[in-house]
């Protein structure tokens, strides 16, 4: 067993209290939390005792929408619209992208989640089994949803991945997915529709991500693409719609009703002027939240701290209301919420026999001093130099300035610019 003790811990196990408490991890899982007694100590083996020294145990963070691979595209095409920024300059590149190009871009990827205290991905993208093999290669948790387009044929394909992939490893899952409305014909959403409905599944997809986006599927539908989906049945056992920018009313009220995560990824909004996604409305609608960062071509970090407080702070400016969305329930969004919304149940708290996902704060740093409240501290002034440790299924994988991911981080710089370089020259 590994043993967290001497320190603080936020459980997110139903409140954002911090307490002194020890955590205890045996294998994959959170095996105790609390105070131990003397005979539980007596009899307890652990192969490592961690010393936290008046430092922070927390749940990790949850990336609820990501493109890992595009790290390769990080700074290359800034300071463009969406539509051009994603016809003109992404999509020309990804399709000369292989697998081996894909493997090491998200190997880089999943060091700066780790850096950010980040334990699982919820990813759309291709090459997936080089996507899955960087993964489990690294120890990294990702759930995947398919990003398929066009016609109807492709639905076959989403149906192979997810009865291949889920099960496949503990670190690996799959959910319905496609693309977006904008990339889908019809007979493709009507496809994912029977897929929903023969799996009793969720589907995951872009939504209303633009203005140019809704009003385009307005006039080609007579519907908001959340109208359409749910006219379809892609929604009738829930999901997630990612960005959700511009809901109507309605719309929310389907989220609502048919228990849709809307996943709000308000650094790429920002950067592509995309928009403010109205997560304080959605709140009072009773939809359920998580957060992501999108892809590192958009963002371009995969910081969850930087999201966090660009989630509240747009909050209160689109409200004008200082009180708007309050750091515990950003907090809780980022941690808690993300997971459900990824299917990861098992991994949104500390609590007995959930898998031990967790980071250690740093709470020894200017930005988290003095410490009048830690989730305030966490939302409003951390960031991820306050991470000091990320674990994954219950094995370290960065502590101290350091990866243990199975391969040097210089090696995988290399790489990458290698086959960045390969690329640009095919």
């Amino acid at each position: 067993m590994i043993r967290f003790k001497n320190g603080r811990v936020l459980t997110l196990d139903g409140s954002c209290e911090v307490e002194n408490k020890e955590v205890w991890v045996e294998g994959d899982k959170i095996a105790f939390v609390g105070k131990p007694t003397d005979e539980q100590l007596k009899t307890a083996v652990f192969e490592r005792e961690i010393d936290l020294e008046g430092d922070l145990l927390m749940p990790a963070l949850k990336n609820a929408h990501t493109h890992s691979a595009m790290t390769f595209l990080r700074s290359y095409a800034d300071d463009l619209p969406l539509q051009d920024w994603l016809f003109t300059q992404v999509f020309p590149m990804e399709a000369k992208l292989t697998g081996e190009d894909v493997y090491w871009f998200t190997r880089l990827a999943i060091l700066e989640y780790l850096t950010s205290g980040v334990s699982a991905s919820y990813d759309m993208y291709f090459k997936l089994d080089d996507y899955i093999k960087a993964n489990i290669d690294s120890g990294f948790r990702t759930v995947m949803c398919d990003a398929v387009s066009d016609g109807k044929e492709r639905a076959a394909v989403v149906e192979e991945r997810y009865l291949r992939y889920n099960g496949m490893h503990p670190l690996i899952s799959f959910r319905l997915g496609f693309h977006a409305e904008y990339t889908a014909q019809y007979g493709l959403l009507e496809a994912i529709g029977e897929l929903a409905k023969k799996y009793k599944a969720p589907v995951s997809t872009h939504n209303s991500e633009t203005a140019k986006e809704v009003a385009d599927c307005i006039k080609k539908y007579g519907k908001t693409p959340t109208a359409l989906f749910d006219s379809l049945g892609i929604y009738d056992y829930g999901g997630a719609g990612f960005h959700c920018v511009y809901l109507s009313e309605e719309d929310m009220d389907i989220f609502a009703e048919k228990g849709v995560y809307a996943v709000s990824c308000p650094c790429s909004n920002a950067k592509l002027a995309s928009g403010i996604a109205p997560i304080t409305r959605l709140i009072e609608k009773g939809v359920k939240l998580g957060l992501g960062t999108d892809g590192p071509a958009s963002n371009n970090a995969l910081d969850m701290f930087r999201e966090m407080y660009l989630l509240t702070v747009l909050q209160k400016l689109r409200n004008s209301d200082a009180a708007a969305l309050p750091a515990d329930e950003v907090l809780s969004i980022a941690c808690s919420g993300s997971a459900r919304a990824m299917g990861l149940e098992n991994c949104d708290c500390i609590a007995v026999g959930k898998q031990a996902d967790l980071t250690v704060i740093d709470l020894n740093k200017p930005s988290m001093q003095p410490i009048h409240n830690i989730p305030k501290n966490l939302v409003y002034s951390g960031s991820k130099e306050n991470v000091k440790l990320t674990m994954v299924a219950g094995k370290v994988l960065y502590e101290g300035g350091k990866f243990f991911v199975g391969e040097d981080d210089r090696t995988i710089y290399a790489k990458c610019a290698e086959h960045f370089e390969a690329l640009k020259n095919r």
